[in-house]
């Protein structure tokens, strides 16, 4: 078989988990998931038409248990069970692999892998080559001359040099690597406490795991214990980890030939499935979708599932004005209550808690409401003088727990993360929400100001509820929550939990409206709230006397600024004080005034000292002196009193439904400010450390907006120097300045890192001046080289501007959409700042939905107990995460694969991973 047209293998298993978890969560209008579908065939496609002369096979996992659960009942035990929203998509995907006309081989008793290794040994034997498209590391054992692995998505290509450099052996040594490591998620037990830099070792000196156990006794130390009282153990993992290479195959190799394609039936399945571009082709080549296909594709696929945001309300009256609320203030009603939410199988939740941090806040009373116009309220813990609550509150709660945890009744709430919180403070764990009216609002209009629930309600319900003050008062009368009176406090929690019930069904039709948005909720934002949640729960821990000790550094380093600075203006003054600042720099000192306030006085505001410190000493000096003293106040003086007493972690508070793009913030403290560019900011870091046994692991994405802007713009010249590896910045300095990539001088990287990352962020010649410090008709002539060399860029600008001038927004390469209001506006600084952000917001925006994606997989993962590992912080690009030192490796490797694959870009997605006792360390 010629080298050009080799056999293709398909490893459909691996395809299908990939895409599942890396490619936009599509949602048709029936509710079919069809993310996977689309990834799958998208990848198939992608693979027909680069081998287009190939015959191609797709390899599926069969139903059930294989031979080696036989061998080992534990096999593979600890996978969570497949998502609904995955199996509904396995069927599909088959049918349309049948249509294409491509061979599907689904063998029982065997795994997908043992199926390739056969039909992979026999190309061998007859001098055919063979490329396994798969993203699994364990085939890297099939890897010979004939044989290649290909992942699809991160263009990695193993033949047997690239096997060694991955691995550091042999493609013939891997099942031995795999059976010493073992395979925490495959449950492959391995030796205990050998990791992958043991193993490699081991096998470079003996080769073999059978000649390792030969010379066993010669192993020192503990871990020399730990191989010699797991040598049967070695054994099984050895088999375990073996491709079988004789499966019984009913296909011979010589029938892996690729049918006809059966145009109609894909025009059906596409059609059904709305994959509209695919449509599209078919339509042009004059296939049309034939009403009896498209029936018989409807039944052979079923009825599509319930998504999981569908709120079950679409036989309710929703414009009732009927407004039945109850306070309940006995066990016979609360009774009565428990069994109306066990009958309508539904309720939306309503919160009364004291105002503390969510680690230590109480619940004062709950309201339910589970069917609109109807709700009631139970009053825990109130303290009036007029009418105290009659109910225990701790029996109460557990009354309430079965019901607050049962996942048969659909529950429904406006802010799910923080009210888990509270319920987890009396020992409730919700473990599913089924609708989050906060989120939904979120990520219909990412730019409304506001989504409490007084405004949402008044914009899609036309319904005023109460603010808060007409509950406790305002000025020096005002009430603590929990002085309350239950009447008033029904009639202010009562409506919202009604207008909840009634919103998240109105907004789960909007969100269905557009599919993107629909995805994007429920995978995206809904599935993070309680990945949030535990890593908010978690905390991160800190080390309370470095920062005292940076406290007082930072106090004599701001007091040698102060007299440094009275010594240039020659006398003392309050340089808090933008006044007194005005007299000394604008009277005193004579500086320029680049810009007036308002009302008409010399602007002491920061782009101004920024500007003015290029030239002037004094202000630089100040602006000095602001960054350390924030640092002071915000960080190294605050952090330690924000250590919760019980857990002596700082437990920051992480905002979903803030920034426009997507982006997360923290509060409490904002975490995601700390400067880095700075030698005190990186110092902050080092304070926040590892727990005694652990390792904190930072994983942060490389360059991801640049990476993302040559996935959108498809200019050649990006494209190119993601895909060489290159140096971006030194790529663009050698286009942009005229010099070889070898020439490229560290200044001209630097101004070259300013240009890519200023023209992203939709800065104008003008700003690039002022950055870099040059004249501007230099700086518009680097503009000019720039476009220049990288035209996509500049087309993608112009029709991204165009585009949201027509519709209004702009989307994510997941369908988030960031509406811009300005775009049209009068107004020219309005207008041009509603374009620059038409720019930016798509990178900015799908960067953040591609950090989720991998926050969403990875808290999967580390929810099986694969690992003793924790996801404790998220700032912007990166993720830091707390593990045991055992586990630091492994960890490692599977974070990075995970973030490499949470999206699928024309360009590999780089993860940079650092290990140390701190932050700081590991960044």
């Amino acid at each position: 078989m010629p080298a050009a047209s080799p056999l293709i293998l398909i490893d459909g298993s691996s395809y299908l988990f990939r895409a599942f978890h890396a490619l936009p969560p599509l949602v048709s209008s029936r509710g079919q998931a069809t993310g996977a579908i689309k990834g799958v065939i998208s990848m198939i496609r992608s693979l027909k038409k680069e081998y287009p002369d190939s015959p191609v096979a797709v390899v599926f996992d069969a139903k059930g248990s294989t031979f080696r659960n036989t061998l080992y009942p534990e096999y593979k035990a600890h996978r969570p069970p497949m998502p609904d929203e995955l199996r509904s998509q396995i069927e599909p995907i088959h049918q349309i692999i049948k249509a294409m006309g491509l061979p599907l081989l689904v063998v029982p008793d065997v795994e997908a892998d043992d199926v390739i290794g056969t039909l992979a040994a026999q190309a061998s034997k007859q001098q055919r080559n063979t490329l396994v498209s798969t993203g699994d590391k364990d085939l890297a054992q099939l890897v010979t001359d004939h044989v290649t692995l290909i992942n699809t998505m991160t263009g990695e290509r193993l033949d047997p040099e690239g096997v060694v450099n991955k691995f550091g052996l042999p493609a013939t040594r891997i099942v031995d690597f795999l059976a010493l490591t073992g395979d925490k998620v495959d449950n492959i037990p391995g030796v205990p406490s050998v990791g992958p830099k043991t193993a490699v070792k081991w096998l470079q000196q003996y080769d073999s795991v059978e000649n390792l156990i030969t010379h066993a006794d010669e192993i020192g130390g503990k871990v020399g214990e730990k191989l010699r009282d797991n040598i049967e153990q070695l054994r099984l993992s050895y088999e375990l980890a073996t491709i079988k290479l004789d499966v019984t195959l009913e296909l011979a190799l010589d029938e892996l030939v690729p049918g006809p394609e059966d145009q109609s039936l894909l025009m059906a399945l596409f059609t059904e499935l709305e994959f509209k571009t695919w449509v599209n082709e078919l339509n042009k080549a004059g296939v049309e979708v034939s009403a009896s296909d498209l029936a018989a594709v409807q039944e052979e696929l079923g009825s599509t599932p319930t998504p999981d945001n569908d709120n079950g309300l679409d036989d309710v009256e929703l414009e009732t004005d009927e407004q039945n609320y109850e306070l309940i203030n006995d066990e016979a009603s609360l009774k009565r209550c428990i069994d109306a939410i066990k009958a309508a199988k539904q309720t939306a939740v309503g919160l009364l808690a004291t105002d503390e941090h969510y680690m230590l806040a109480q619940v004062i009373g709950l309201a339910f409401s589970w069917q609109p116009g109807q709700a009631v309220y139970i009053p825990l813990a109130h303290d009036s003088l007029d009418a105290p609550s009659t109910l225990d509150r701790r029996a109460t709660l557990t009354l309430l727990k079965p019901i607050l945890e049962d996942p048969l009744v659909r529950k429904v709430a406006h802010d799910t993360k923080r009210m888990s919180h509270i319920l987890q403070n009396h020992d409730i764990q919700v473990g599913r929400w089924h609708f989050d009216t906060h989120l939904a609002s979120y990520v219909i209009n990412s730019v409304a100001s506001n989504h409490s629930i007084e405004d949402v309600s008044a914009y899609y319900l036309h319904r005023r509820l109460e603010s808060r003050e007409s509950l406790t008062g305002s000025g020096r009368n005002k009430l603590m929550l929990s002085q309350s009176d239950p009447a008033a406090a029904m009639a202010w929690l009562a409506p919202q939990t009604d207008a909840v019930l009634r919103l998240s069904h109105l907004l789960n039709v909007q969100l269905k409206k557009t599919g993107e948005l629909d995805g994007l909720y429920g995978y995206y934002e809904l599935a993070l709230a309680p990945v949030l949640q535990r890593m908010e729960r978690h905390g991160i821990a800190v080390d309370p006397e470095l920062l005292h000790k940076q406290s007082q550094t930072l106090t004599s380093r701001l007091g040698e600024i102060e007299e440094s600075v009275y010594a240039l203006a020659g006398e003392t003054f309050n340089l808090g004080s933008p006044k007194q600042l005005q007299v000394i720099l604008y009277e005193k000192m004579q500086l320029p005034v680049l810009k007036k306030t308002p009302k008409g006085q010399p602007s002491t505001a920061e782009p101004i000292l920024q500007e003015l410190a290029l030239e002037y000493e004094l202000p630089s000096m100040i602006m000095e002196h602001r960054g350390l003293s924030k640092l002071k106040s915000t960080y190294t003086d605050k952090l330690p009193a924000q250590l919760n007493r019980t857990t002596q972690r700082i437990h920051s508070s992480f905002q979903q439904a803030v920034a426009a793009t997507g982006r997360l913030s923290s509060t409490e403290p904002n975490l995601q400010n700390i400067p880095i560019r700075s030698v005190e900011g990186r110092k902050i870091r080092q304070a926040f450390v590892a727990a005694s046994g652990y390792k904190l692991v930072a994983a942060d994405y490389s360059q991801v907006e640049l990476r993302i802007m040559a996935h959108l713009s498809q200019d050649n010249g990006l494209l190119s120097a993601f895909a060489n590896a290159q140096d971006v910045h030194k790529a663009t300095a050698a286009e942009v300045f005229g010099v070889a990539l070898e020439d490229v001088s560290g200044e001209q990287r630097r101004r070259a890192k300013a240009i890519n990352f200023g023209l992203i962020y939709g800065m104008s010649a003008f700003g690039l001046a002022k950055q870099l410090g040059i004249e501007r008709h230099d700086a518009q002539h680097y503009v000019d080289r720039y476009f220049e060399k990288y035209p996509g860029v500049l087309e993608y600008m112009e029709r991204t501007r165009e585009l949201a001038e027509s519709q209004g927004y702009i989307e994510t390469l997941f369908g988030r959409r960031l509406y811009l209001p300005d775009i049209k506006a009068g107004n020219g600084m309005l207008r041009k700042a509603a374009q620059r952000t038409a720019i930016n917001a798509p990178m900015q925006g799908t960067a953040a939905d591609i950090i989720k994606q991998a926050m969403v997989d990875i808290d999967h993962w580390l929810g099986t107990g694969v690992l003793d590992a924790r996801l404790i912080l998220q700032v912007h690009d990166e993720l830091v995460f707390e593990v045991a030192e055992a586990d630091v490796d492994l960890l490692s490797d599977g974070v990075r694969f995970r973030m490499a694959t949470a999206a699928a870009l024309d360009v590999p997605l780089v993860v940079d991973v650092g290990v140390g006792d701190s932050w700081g360390e590991a960044h």
